[in-house]
Protein backbone atom coordinates (compact mmCIF):
# COMPACT_ATOMS: atom_id res chain seq x y z
CA UNK A 1 0.00 0.00 0.00
CA UNK A 2 1.25 3.65 -0.57
CA UNK A 3 2.24 5.84 2.38
CA UNK A 4 -0.55 7.66 4.36
CA UNK A 5 -0.10 11.61 5.44
CA UNK A 6 -1.34 11.25 8.91
CA UNK A 7 -3.70 13.99 10.12
CA UNK A 8 -4.24 12.92 13.10
CA UNK A 9 -2.94 9.54 15.43
CA UNK A 10 -3.94 8.94 19.15
CA UNK A 11 -1.72 8.65 22.02
CA UNK A 12 0.08 5.12 23.01
CA UNK A 13 -0.93 3.39 26.09
CA UNK A 14 0.76 0.62 27.33
CA UNK A 15 -0.55 0.09 30.73
CA UNK A 16 -2.41 -2.73 31.44
CA UNK A 17 -3.04 -1.54 34.54
CA UNK A 18 -0.86 -3.46 36.87
CA UNK A 19 2.38 -5.93 36.97
CA UNK A 20 -0.12 -8.70 36.22
CA UNK A 21 -0.14 -7.62 32.54
CA UNK A 22 -4.06 -7.11 32.76
CA UNK A 23 -4.89 -10.20 35.03
CA UNK A 24 -8.40 -10.76 36.09
CA UNK A 25 -9.71 -13.81 37.90
CA UNK A 26 -9.81 -16.15 35.27
CA UNK A 27 -6.41 -14.99 34.23
CA UNK A 28 -4.58 -12.53 32.24
CA UNK A 29 -6.71 -10.29 29.51
CA UNK A 30 -3.89 -8.82 27.19
CA UNK A 31 -3.06 -10.20 24.39
CA UNK A 32 -0.10 -9.29 21.97
CA UNK A 33 0.02 -9.95 19.18
CA UNK A 34 2.61 -8.75 16.69
CA UNK A 35 1.93 -7.16 12.99
CA UNK A 36 4.56 -6.43 10.53
CA UNK A 37 3.19 -3.00 9.69
CA UNK A 38 0.60 -0.42 10.66
CA UNK A 39 -2.70 -0.72 9.05
CA UNK A 40 -2.98 2.26 5.98
CA UNK A 41 -6.05 3.45 7.39
CA UNK A 42 -8.25 2.58 10.39
CA UNK A 43 -11.42 2.74 7.64
CA UNK A 44 -11.54 -0.69 5.96
CA UNK A 45 -13.52 1.10 3.00
CA UNK A 46 -10.22 2.70 2.39
CA UNK A 47 -8.00 -0.68 2.60
CA UNK A 48 -6.86 -3.74 1.00
CA UNK A 49 -4.28 -5.13 3.29
CA UNK A 50 -3.55 -7.88 5.79
CA UNK A 51 -2.79 -5.53 8.47
CA UNK A 52 -5.80 -2.98 8.56
CA UNK A 53 -7.94 -5.59 7.95
CA UNK A 54 -6.43 -7.56 11.14
CA UNK A 55 -6.99 -4.86 13.11
CA UNK A 56 -10.61 -4.20 11.25
CA UNK A 57 -12.16 -7.46 11.77
CA UNK A 58 -11.38 -6.88 15.81
CA UNK A 59 -13.90 -3.82 15.52
CA UNK A 60 -16.13 -4.01 12.54
CA UNK A 61 -18.76 -6.86 11.80
CA UNK A 62 -20.40 -7.03 8.39
CA UNK A 63 -23.26 -8.17 7.23
CA UNK A 64 -21.80 -11.48 6.46
CA UNK A 65 -18.90 -13.41 7.93
CA UNK A 66 -17.32 -17.00 7.35
CA UNK A 67 -17.97 -20.53 8.78
CA UNK A 68 -15.03 -20.84 11.50
CA UNK A 69 -12.06 -22.55 9.61
CA UNK A 70 -13.51 -22.17 5.83
CA UNK A 71 -14.04 -19.09 3.60
CA UNK A 72 -17.61 -20.08 3.17
CA UNK A 73 -20.38 -17.23 3.63
CA UNK A 74 -21.95 -17.67 7.02
CA UNK A 75 -24.59 -15.27 8.67
CA UNK A 76 -23.08 -12.57 10.84
CA UNK A 77 -25.26 -9.29 11.38
CA UNK A 78 -27.42 -10.36 8.73
CA UNK A 79 -28.88 -13.50 10.28
CA UNK A 80 -30.12 -14.21 7.30
CA UNK A 81 -30.74 -12.89 3.10
CA UNK A 82 -32.83 -14.30 0.40
CA UNK A 83 -31.74 -13.77 -3.18
CA UNK A 84 -34.61 -13.03 -5.63
CA UNK A 85 -34.83 -15.54 -8.34
CA UNK A 86 -33.25 -12.96 -11.70
CA UNK A 87 -30.13 -12.43 -8.69
CA UNK A 88 -31.47 -8.73 -9.01
CA UNK A 89 -32.87 -8.36 -5.44
CA UNK A 90 -30.97 -9.57 -2.01
CA UNK A 91 -32.86 -9.36 0.94
CA UNK A 92 -31.21 -9.61 4.67
CA UNK A 93 -32.49 -9.84 7.80
CA UNK A 94 -31.01 -8.05 10.11
CA UNK A 95 -29.76 -9.36 14.27
CA UNK A 96 -31.98 -7.40 16.32
CA UNK A 97 -30.05 -5.47 19.42
CA UNK A 98 -27.24 -4.55 18.16
CA UNK A 99 -25.28 -0.87 18.76
CA UNK A 100 -22.62 0.58 17.08
CA UNK A 101 -19.76 1.72 19.76
CA UNK A 102 -20.94 5.30 19.66
CA UNK A 103 -24.79 4.03 20.90
CA UNK A 104 -25.86 4.46 17.06
CA UNK A 105 -28.34 1.54 16.49
CA UNK A 106 -27.31 -0.79 13.87
CA UNK A 107 -30.32 -1.08 11.67
CA UNK A 108 -32.00 -0.97 8.31
CA UNK A 109 -30.79 2.79 7.74
CA UNK A 110 -27.30 1.92 8.94
CA UNK A 111 -27.00 -0.84 6.42
CA UNK A 112 -27.95 1.29 3.30
CA UNK A 113 -26.24 4.51 4.45
CA UNK A 114 -22.92 2.05 3.82
CA UNK A 115 -24.28 1.14 0.43
CA UNK A 116 -25.14 4.43 -0.12
CA UNK A 117 -21.50 5.26 0.98
CA UNK A 118 -19.42 3.74 -1.14
CA UNK A 119 -21.16 3.59 -4.31
CA UNK A 120 -21.23 7.57 -4.28
CA UNK A 121 -17.48 7.93 -3.29
CA UNK A 122 -16.32 10.44 -5.64
CA UNK A 123 -12.94 12.14 -6.57
CA UNK A 124 -9.76 10.52 -5.26
CA UNK A 125 -11.88 8.64 -3.00
CA UNK A 126 -12.41 6.56 -6.24
CA UNK A 127 -8.63 5.75 -6.44
CA UNK A 128 -7.55 2.15 -6.61
CA UNK A 129 -5.31 2.92 -3.27
CA UNK A 130 -8.56 3.59 -1.30
CA UNK A 131 -11.86 1.95 -2.69
CA UNK A 132 -9.81 -0.83 -3.99
CA UNK A 133 -12.96 -3.03 -3.43
CA UNK A 134 -15.96 -1.35 -4.14
CA UNK A 135 -14.59 -0.41 -7.79
CA UNK A 136 -13.66 -4.24 -7.56
CA UNK A 137 -16.70 -5.84 -6.76
CA UNK A 138 -19.20 -3.53 -7.76
CA UNK A 139 -17.29 -2.14 -10.90
CA UNK A 140 -18.33 1.54 -11.04
CA UNK A 141 -19.81 4.33 -8.88
CA UNK A 142 -22.86 6.56 -9.27
CA UNK A 143 -21.20 9.20 -10.98
CA UNK A 144 -17.04 9.34 -11.64
CA UNK A 145 -14.82 11.40 -14.00
CA UNK A 146 -13.89 8.16 -15.13
CA UNK A 147 -15.92 6.87 -18.39
CA UNK A 148 -15.47 3.17 -17.16
CA UNK A 149 -16.78 3.63 -13.74
CA UNK A 150 -19.22 5.92 -14.75
CA UNK A 151 -22.65 4.83 -13.33
CA UNK A 152 -21.40 1.20 -14.50
CA UNK A 153 -21.96 -0.30 -10.95
CA UNK A 154 -23.65 -3.08 -10.18
CA UNK A 155 -25.34 -1.64 -6.99
CA UNK A 156 -28.69 0.14 -8.28
CA UNK A 157 -30.18 1.34 -4.52
CA UNK A 158 -30.82 0.19 -1.04
CA UNK A 159 -33.99 0.42 1.03
CA UNK A 160 -35.11 -0.21 4.44
CA UNK A 161 -38.38 -1.58 4.68
CA UNK A 162 -38.63 -1.72 8.77
CA UNK A 163 -35.46 -1.91 11.21
CA UNK A 164 -34.72 -5.17 10.68
CA UNK A 165 -34.41 -5.67 7.04
CA UNK A 166 -32.69 -4.06 4.46
CA UNK A 167 -33.09 -4.46 0.66
CA UNK A 168 -30.52 -3.85 -1.85
CA UNK A 169 -31.07 -4.04 -5.63
CA UNK A 170 -28.90 -4.30 -8.22
CA UNK A 171 -28.84 -3.60 -12.27
CA UNK A 172 -27.79 -6.80 -13.20
CA UNK A 173 -27.05 -10.05 -11.21
CA UNK A 174 -23.30 -10.56 -9.30
CA UNK A 175 -23.70 -13.77 -7.69
CA UNK A 176 -20.46 -13.35 -5.78
CA UNK A 177 -22.19 -10.69 -3.60
CA UNK A 178 -22.72 -12.67 -0.39
CA UNK A 179 -19.22 -13.90 -0.21
CA UNK A 180 -17.16 -10.78 -0.83
CA UNK A 181 -19.67 -8.96 2.13
CA UNK A 182 -16.92 -10.77 4.22
CA UNK A 183 -14.41 -8.33 3.18
CA UNK A 184 -13.72 -5.89 5.97
CA UNK A 185 -13.60 -3.33 3.13
CA UNK A 186 -17.64 -3.90 3.22
CA UNK A 187 -18.35 -3.33 7.36
CA UNK A 188 -20.79 -1.79 8.80
CA UNK A 189 -19.94 1.41 9.93
CA UNK A 190 -21.63 3.96 11.88
CA UNK A 191 -23.51 6.81 10.29
CA UNK A 192 -23.40 9.36 12.94
CA UNK A 193 -19.31 9.00 13.28
CA UNK A 194 -18.93 9.18 10.09
CA UNK A 195 -20.46 12.22 9.65
CA UNK A 196 -19.26 13.49 12.66
CA UNK A 197 -15.39 12.63 11.94
CA UNK A 198 -16.06 13.58 7.92
CA UNK A 199 -15.02 10.27 7.09
CA UNK A 200 -15.18 10.68 3.55
CA UNK A 201 -12.52 14.25 3.99
CA UNK A 202 -9.81 12.71 2.28
CA UNK A 203 -7.25 15.37 0.61
CA UNK A 204 -4.35 14.76 -1.14
CA UNK A 205 -4.12 12.27 -4.52
CA UNK A 206 -4.91 8.78 -5.03
CA UNK A 207 -0.58 8.46 -4.85
CA UNK A 208 -0.53 10.00 -1.59
CA UNK A 209 -4.43 10.28 -0.05
CA UNK A 210 -4.53 12.80 3.39
CA UNK A 211 -6.45 10.65 5.73
CA UNK A 212 -9.50 12.30 7.85
CA UNK A 213 -9.92 12.33 11.26
CA UNK A 214 -12.41 9.24 11.34
CA UNK A 215 -10.01 7.03 9.53
CA UNK A 216 -6.88 7.46 12.03
CA UNK A 217 -8.91 8.08 15.61
CA UNK A 218 -12.37 7.46 14.93
CA UNK A 219 -13.26 4.13 13.77
CA UNK A 220 -16.56 3.24 14.89
CA UNK A 221 -18.08 -0.70 14.04
CA UNK A 222 -20.36 -2.96 15.96
CA UNK A 223 -17.26 -5.70 16.73
CA UNK A 224 -16.00 -7.06 19.93
CA UNK A 225 -13.94 -4.28 20.73
CA UNK A 226 -13.19 -0.41 20.30
CA UNK A 227 -10.63 1.36 19.43
CA UNK A 228 -7.58 2.70 21.61
CA UNK A 229 -5.33 4.26 20.00
CA UNK A 230 -2.77 4.32 17.21
CA UNK A 231 1.17 5.33 17.40
CA UNK A 232 2.19 4.70 13.82
CA UNK A 233 5.30 2.48 13.59
CA UNK A 234 4.63 1.66 17.22
CA UNK A 235 1.20 -0.05 18.35
CA UNK A 236 -2.04 -0.19 17.78
CA UNK A 237 -4.21 -0.63 21.00
CA UNK A 238 -8.19 -1.84 21.30
CA UNK A 239 -9.95 -2.65 24.20
CA UNK A 240 -13.46 -4.85 24.68
CA UNK A 241 -16.47 -3.20 23.67
CA UNK A 242 -18.92 -3.45 27.05
CA UNK A 243 -22.29 -3.55 25.22
CA UNK A 244 -21.30 -6.31 22.86
CA UNK A 245 -24.11 -8.48 21.39
CA UNK A 246 -21.92 -11.33 21.49
CA UNK A 247 -19.88 -13.07 23.64
CA UNK A 248 -17.01 -10.77 24.77
CA UNK A 249 -14.80 -13.54 25.57
CA UNK A 250 -11.84 -12.96 28.42
CA UNK A 251 -9.51 -10.87 26.16
CA UNK A 252 -10.28 -7.15 27.50
CA UNK A 253 -7.11 -5.79 25.85
CA UNK A 254 -5.21 -6.25 22.58
CA UNK A 255 -1.92 -4.74 21.78
CA UNK A 256 -0.30 -4.97 18.04
CA UNK A 257 3.11 -4.06 18.67
CA UNK A 258 4.37 -2.93 14.99
CA UNK A 259 7.66 -5.45 14.79
CA UNK A 260 8.61 -5.24 10.78
CA UNK A 261 11.62 -7.88 10.75
CA UNK A 262 10.51 -11.52 10.51
CA UNK A 263 13.49 -12.49 12.56
CA UNK A 264 12.85 -9.41 15.13
CA UNK A 265 9.17 -11.17 15.57
CA UNK A 266 10.57 -14.81 16.82
CA UNK A 267 12.87 -13.25 19.01
CA UNK A 268 10.07 -11.29 21.09
CA UNK A 269 7.59 -13.88 20.86
CA UNK A 270 11.02 -16.29 22.71
CA UNK A 271 11.69 -13.10 24.97
CA UNK A 272 8.00 -13.47 25.76
CA UNK A 273 7.22 -9.62 24.40
CA UNK A 274 4.13 -10.98 22.98
CA UNK A 275 1.44 -13.67 22.92
CA UNK A 276 2.21 -14.66 19.12
CA UNK A 277 2.97 -13.67 15.69
CA UNK A 278 1.71 -14.48 11.66
CA UNK A 279 3.77 -15.71 8.64
CA UNK A 280 6.28 -17.82 10.74
CA UNK A 281 9.49 -18.82 7.82
CA UNK A 282 9.42 -22.46 7.49
CA UNK A 283 12.79 -22.41 8.95
CA UNK A 284 11.89 -21.38 12.45
CA UNK A 285 8.58 -23.69 12.90
CA UNK A 286 10.50 -26.58 14.06
CA UNK A 287 12.63 -24.50 16.16
CA UNK A 288 9.98 -23.04 18.16
CA UNK A 289 7.79 -26.20 18.30
CA UNK A 290 10.97 -27.80 20.16
CA UNK A 291 11.18 -24.55 22.38
CA UNK A 292 7.55 -25.47 23.41
CA UNK A 293 5.64 -22.50 20.98
CA UNK A 294 2.62 -23.54 19.12
CA UNK A 295 2.29 -23.57 15.26
CA UNK A 296 -0.89 -23.25 14.36
CA UNK A 297 -1.40 -23.46 10.50
CA UNK A 298 -4.09 -22.09 8.17
CA UNK A 299 -5.35 -24.40 5.61
CA UNK A 300 -4.21 -22.76 2.68
CA UNK A 301 -6.01 -20.76 0.61
CA UNK A 302 -3.65 -19.34 -1.94
CA UNK A 303 -1.93 -19.80 -4.71
CA UNK A 304 2.18 -19.04 -5.56
CA UNK A 305 2.81 -19.12 -9.40
CA UNK A 306 5.99 -18.71 -11.90
CA UNK A 307 4.84 -15.43 -14.44
CA UNK A 308 5.87 -16.04 -17.74
CA UNK A 309 5.73 -12.13 -18.97
CA UNK A 310 4.94 -12.45 -22.74
CA UNK A 311 6.05 -9.18 -23.39
CA UNK A 312 9.06 -10.75 -23.76
CA UNK A 313 9.66 -12.36 -27.13
CA UNK A 314 11.28 -15.90 -26.59
CA UNK A 315 8.10 -16.04 -23.91
CA UNK A 316 5.42 -14.94 -26.54
CA UNK A 317 5.74 -18.63 -28.18
CA UNK A 318 3.75 -21.52 -26.31
CA UNK A 319 6.26 -23.87 -26.65
CA UNK A 320 9.04 -21.98 -24.50
CA UNK A 321 6.21 -21.76 -21.72
CA UNK A 322 5.13 -25.37 -22.22
CA UNK A 323 9.05 -26.14 -21.85
CA UNK A 324 9.47 -23.87 -18.96
CA UNK A 325 6.77 -25.76 -16.99
CA UNK A 326 7.68 -29.58 -17.87
CA UNK A 327 11.64 -27.94 -16.51
CA UNK A 328 10.12 -27.27 -12.95
CA UNK A 329 9.97 -30.21 -10.63
CA UNK A 330 7.00 -29.13 -8.42
CA UNK A 331 7.28 -31.73 -5.66
CA UNK A 332 10.77 -31.29 -5.05
CA UNK A 333 10.36 -27.57 -4.63
CA UNK A 334 7.30 -28.04 -2.25
CA UNK A 335 8.94 -30.25 -0.26
CA UNK A 336 12.57 -27.72 0.00
CA UNK A 337 11.14 -24.59 0.31
CA UNK A 338 7.94 -24.58 1.44
CA UNK A 339 6.35 -25.26 5.12
CA UNK A 340 4.58 -28.64 5.58
CA UNK A 341 1.38 -29.49 4.46
CA UNK A 342 2.35 -27.27 1.30
CA UNK A 343 0.18 -28.74 -1.59
CA UNK A 344 1.41 -28.50 -5.60
CA UNK A 345 -0.57 -26.27 -7.43
CA UNK A 346 -2.42 -27.49 -10.82
CA UNK A 347 -4.39 -24.69 -11.20
CA UNK A 348 -4.94 -20.96 -10.05
CA UNK A 349 -7.10 -21.15 -7.95
CA UNK A 350 -7.31 -23.86 -4.70
CA UNK A 351 -8.91 -26.76 -4.53
CA UNK A 352 -11.41 -25.84 -1.73
CA UNK A 353 -12.88 -23.17 -4.40
CA UNK A 354 -15.86 -24.29 -6.89
CA UNK A 355 -14.70 -23.91 -10.38
CA UNK A 356 -11.50 -25.71 -9.65
CA UNK A 357 -10.77 -28.10 -12.14
CA UNK A 358 -8.99 -32.22 -12.12
CA UNK A 359 -8.71 -31.97 -15.72
CA UNK A 360 -6.51 -29.32 -16.40
CA UNK A 361 -3.34 -29.80 -18.76
CA UNK A 362 -0.59 -30.42 -16.01
CA UNK A 363 2.98 -30.01 -17.21
CA UNK A 364 3.95 -32.65 -15.41
CA UNK A 365 8.00 -32.95 -14.34
CA UNK A 366 9.57 -34.05 -17.52
CA UNK A 367 12.78 -32.06 -18.17
CA UNK A 368 13.72 -34.48 -21.54
CA UNK A 369 10.27 -32.81 -23.10
CA UNK A 370 10.93 -29.56 -22.11
CA UNK A 371 14.79 -29.54 -24.26
CA UNK A 372 12.56 -30.76 -27.12
CA UNK A 373 10.28 -28.08 -27.04
CA UNK A 374 13.43 -25.67 -26.70
CA UNK A 375 14.73 -27.09 -29.56
CA UNK A 376 11.43 -27.21 -31.98
CA UNK A 377 11.29 -23.65 -30.35
CA UNK A 378 14.71 -22.93 -31.83
CA UNK A 379 15.47 -21.41 -28.40
CA UNK A 380 17.70 -24.46 -27.09
CA UNK A 381 20.51 -21.37 -25.70
CA UNK A 382 17.56 -19.47 -24.24
CA UNK A 383 18.57 -16.81 -21.81
CA UNK A 384 16.38 -15.14 -19.63
CA UNK A 385 15.84 -12.90 -16.61
CA UNK A 386 14.38 -13.97 -13.86
CA UNK A 387 12.86 -11.58 -11.19
CA UNK A 388 12.33 -12.42 -7.41
CA UNK A 389 11.31 -10.09 -4.37
CA UNK A 390 13.57 -9.72 -1.50
CA UNK A 391 13.13 -8.90 2.03
CA UNK A 392 9.44 -9.79 2.44
CA UNK A 393 7.91 -13.17 3.58
CA UNK A 394 4.29 -13.86 2.10
CA UNK A 395 1.71 -16.22 3.04
CA UNK A 396 2.18 -17.89 -0.53
CA UNK A 397 5.81 -16.92 -0.32
CA UNK A 398 7.33 -17.15 3.21
CA UNK A 399 11.11 -17.72 1.61
CA UNK A 400 11.32 -16.21 -2.02
CA UNK A 401 15.12 -16.78 -2.51
CA UNK A 402 14.86 -20.35 -1.92
CA UNK A 403 11.86 -20.91 -4.13
CA UNK A 404 13.97 -18.91 -6.83
CA UNK A 405 17.01 -21.06 -6.34
CA UNK A 406 15.30 -24.24 -6.87
CA UNK A 407 13.58 -22.95 -9.87
CA UNK A 408 16.89 -21.57 -11.43
CA UNK A 409 18.47 -25.24 -10.98
CA UNK A 410 15.62 -27.01 -12.22
CA UNK A 411 15.72 -24.68 -15.76
CA UNK A 412 19.08 -24.38 -15.68
CA UNK A 413 19.04 -28.58 -16.25
CA UNK A 414 17.65 -27.82 -19.18
CA UNK A 415 19.51 -25.21 -20.98
CA UNK A 416 17.85 -22.35 -19.82
CA UNK A 417 20.48 -20.11 -18.53
CA UNK A 418 18.87 -17.38 -15.77
CA UNK A 419 19.65 -13.87 -15.19
CA UNK A 420 18.87 -12.97 -11.73
CA UNK A 421 16.62 -9.92 -10.98
CA UNK A 422 15.85 -9.47 -7.38
CA UNK A 423 14.39 -6.43 -6.05
CA UNK A 424 13.20 -5.09 -2.61
CA UNK A 425 9.22 -5.96 -2.38
CA UNK A 426 8.14 -2.76 -1.64
CA UNK A 427 8.24 -0.73 -3.63
CA UNK A 428 10.25 -1.74 -6.45
CA UNK A 429 9.03 -5.14 -6.91
CA UNK A 430 5.65 -5.14 -7.93
CA UNK A 431 5.96 -1.87 -9.47
CA UNK A 432 8.25 -3.22 -12.04
CA UNK A 433 6.25 -6.74 -12.29
CA UNK A 434 2.62 -4.96 -12.28
CA UNK A 435 4.09 -1.56 -13.65
CA UNK A 436 4.99 -2.37 -17.41
CA UNK A 437 8.78 -2.36 -16.65
CA UNK A 438 10.55 -4.87 -18.79
CA UNK A 439 10.59 -8.02 -17.07
CA UNK A 440 10.59 -11.97 -17.69
CA UNK A 441 10.05 -14.16 -15.19
CA UNK A 442 8.98 -14.01 -11.86
CA UNK A 443 7.32 -14.97 -8.27
CA UNK A 444 4.34 -13.89 -7.19
CA UNK A 445 0.94 -15.01 -5.70
CA UNK A 446 -2.38 -14.25 -3.82
CA UNK A 447 -4.09 -14.79 -0.94
CA UNK A 448 -8.04 -15.04 -1.94
CA UNK A 449 -10.37 -12.58 -0.30
CA UNK A 450 -13.37 -14.83 -0.52
CA UNK A 451 -14.68 -17.87 -1.62
CA UNK A 452 -15.33 -17.05 -5.39
CA UNK A 453 -13.18 -18.20 -8.29
CA UNK A 454 -13.19 -14.69 -9.75
CA UNK A 455 -11.34 -13.28 -7.01
CA UNK A 456 -8.69 -15.64 -7.99
CA UNK A 457 -8.51 -15.62 -12.43
CA UNK A 458 -10.26 -12.34 -12.34
CA UNK A 459 -7.90 -10.74 -11.03
CA UNK A 460 -4.85 -12.14 -12.73
CA UNK A 461 -6.45 -12.51 -16.15
CA UNK A 462 -9.64 -10.41 -16.27
CA UNK A 463 -8.05 -8.24 -18.53
CA UNK A 464 -5.01 -7.15 -20.47
CA UNK A 465 -2.51 -6.98 -17.54
CA UNK A 466 0.61 -5.36 -17.54
CA UNK A 467 2.11 -8.29 -15.81
CA UNK A 468 1.74 -10.47 -18.17
CA UNK A 469 1.77 -8.84 -21.27
CA UNK A 470 -0.74 -10.68 -23.69
CA UNK A 471 -3.74 -9.61 -25.14
CA UNK A 472 -6.61 -12.55 -25.49
CA UNK A 473 -10.05 -11.19 -25.94
CA UNK A 474 -12.11 -14.86 -25.81
CA UNK A 475 -9.65 -15.96 -22.75
CA UNK A 476 -10.46 -12.61 -20.90
CA UNK A 477 -14.49 -12.85 -22.25
CA UNK A 478 -15.15 -16.37 -20.93
CA UNK A 479 -13.31 -15.74 -17.13
CA UNK A 480 -15.54 -12.46 -17.51
CA UNK A 481 -18.65 -13.83 -18.74
CA UNK A 482 -18.69 -16.81 -16.02
CA UNK A 483 -18.64 -14.01 -13.22
CA UNK A 484 -22.17 -12.95 -13.73
CA UNK A 485 -23.78 -15.83 -14.65
CA UNK A 486 -26.62 -16.60 -12.00
CA UNK A 487 -27.28 -20.11 -12.02
CA UNK A 488 -24.03 -21.62 -9.23
CA UNK A 489 -24.18 -24.62 -11.29
CA UNK A 490 -24.11 -23.40 -14.50
CA UNK A 491 -21.23 -21.03 -13.25
CA UNK A 492 -19.18 -23.79 -11.27
CA UNK A 493 -19.07 -25.11 -14.87
CA UNK A 494 -18.22 -22.34 -16.74
CA UNK A 495 -15.57 -21.92 -14.24
CA UNK A 496 -13.75 -25.07 -14.99
CA UNK A 497 -13.76 -24.70 -18.58
CA UNK A 498 -11.67 -20.68 -17.65
CA UNK A 499 -9.56 -22.69 -15.80
CA UNK A 500 -8.74 -25.31 -18.60
CA UNK A 501 -8.58 -22.48 -21.45
CA UNK A 502 -6.04 -20.36 -18.88
CA UNK A 503 -3.66 -24.21 -18.49
CA UNK A 504 -3.78 -24.77 -21.91
CA UNK A 505 -2.95 -20.60 -23.23
CA UNK A 506 -0.06 -20.81 -20.39
CA UNK A 507 0.43 -17.44 -19.23
CA UNK A 508 2.43 -18.70 -15.80
CA UNK A 509 2.82 -21.66 -13.88
CA UNK A 510 0.83 -22.66 -10.85
CA UNK A 511 3.29 -23.85 -8.75
CA UNK A 512 1.61 -24.79 -5.15
CA UNK A 513 -0.74 -23.53 -2.37
CA UNK A 514 1.74 -23.27 0.75
CA UNK A 515 0.62 -23.57 3.96
CA UNK A 516 0.84 -20.29 6.30
CA UNK A 517 1.85 -20.98 9.81
CA UNK A 518 1.57 -18.79 13.12
CA UNK A 519 3.50 -19.21 16.39
CA UNK A 520 1.91 -18.74 19.56
CA UNK A 521 3.23 -19.06 23.54
CA UNK A 522 1.79 -22.10 24.92
CA UNK A 523 -0.58 -20.54 26.98
CA UNK A 524 -3.03 -19.13 23.96
CA UNK A 525 -6.29 -21.42 23.41
CA UNK A 526 -8.21 -21.54 20.92
CA UNK A 527 -7.20 -19.33 18.10
CA UNK A 528 -9.44 -18.66 15.22
CA UNK A 529 -6.78 -19.87 12.38
CA UNK A 530 -9.15 -19.14 8.93
CA UNK A 531 -8.14 -19.34 5.47
CA UNK A 532 -9.31 -16.08 4.59
CA UNK A 533 -7.84 -14.69 8.03
CA UNK A 534 -11.61 -13.91 9.57
CA UNK A 535 -9.80 -14.32 12.95
CA UNK A 536 -11.43 -12.38 15.74
CA UNK A 537 -9.82 -12.48 19.13
CA UNK A 538 -12.96 -12.75 21.47
CA UNK A 539 -13.08 -16.82 21.16
CA UNK A 540 -8.94 -16.78 22.58
CA UNK A 541 -8.54 -17.80 25.93
CA UNK A 542 -4.95 -17.25 27.87
CA UNK A 543 -3.68 -18.80 30.27
CA UNK A 544 -3.36 -22.54 31.30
Amino acid sequence: MVGLALTACAASDRDTGGDDDGATDGGRDTFIFAASGDPSSLDPAFASDGETFRVARQIFEGLVGVEPGTADPAPLLAESWDVSDDGLEYTFTLKEGVTFHDGTAFDGDAVCANFERWNNFTGVLQSESLSYYWQKVNGGFASSDVESLNGTGKYESCEAPDAGTAVVHLRSPLPELVSALSLPAFAMQSPTALEKYDADGVTGDGEAPVLPEYATGHPTGTGPFVFESWSPGEEVVLSAYEDYWGEQGQVRRIVFPIISDATARRQALQAGDIDGYDLVGPADVVALEEAGFQIVNREPFNVLYLGMNQGNPDLADLRVRQAIAHAINKEALVAQTLPEGTEVATNFVPPSVAGWNADVATYDYDPDKARALLAEAGRSALTIDFNYPTNVSRPYMPTPEQVFTAIEADLEAVGITVNAVPDPWNPEYLDRIQGGADHGLHLLGWTGDYNDTYNFIGVFFGGTSNEWGFDNPELFAAINDARYVADLDAQTEAYEAANAAILDFLPGVPLAHPVPSLAFKADVRGYPASPVQDEVYNVITLGD
